[in-house]
């Protein structure tokens, strides 16, 4: 039992004692009295959570916020891969030219590397692993 029960308690043993040395006349003003307290009671410990929700809710919303968002659209996206493959061409004849194989190959990893780059900067958590198991909200 916490602060509040015992004086709540406390209140309503008040409430009793009163309604037996003033009699049955006042009891529904005291009835009413302490029901009015009770409400204040429930009022100020739904205001308390309905705070406490809603600034949970905030700094949800405020780190959601901060955290890097996709702002590429589908066409960005596809322009991007298009140019990549359109560079590749002159790229590869130039790395295959000037160093052969491993200048192509180069070449290559160079035009990969800057495409996964890419996909991290649009896709927030691509190369991320989701841990299966006790992170799961399915499970007790």
């Amino acid at each position: 039992m916490d602060g509040r029960d015992t004086d709540l308690k406390k209140e309503l043993d008040a409430t009793l004692q009163t309604r037996r040395e003033l009699g049955e006349e006042y009891e529904s003003a005291l009835v009413d009295s302490f029901l009015e307290k009770v409400d204040q009671r429930i009022d100020s410990a739904v205001e308390r959570r309905v705070r406490r929700q809603v600034a949970e809710q905030q700094m949800v919303a405020a780190r959601d916020s901060r955290s890097p968002r996709s702002t590429d659209s589908f066409g960005e996206r596809f322009g991007f891969g298009i140019v990549s493959l359109v560079l590749a061409v002159p790229l590869s004849a130039i790395g295959g030219g000037v160093a052969d194989l491993p200048g192509l190959l180069v070449a290559w990893a160079g035009i990969v590397g800057v495409n996964v780059v890419q996909a991290a900067r649009t896709t927030p958590g691509l190369f991320t692993r989701r841990r299966a198991g006790k992170d799961d909200a399915w499970e007790d």
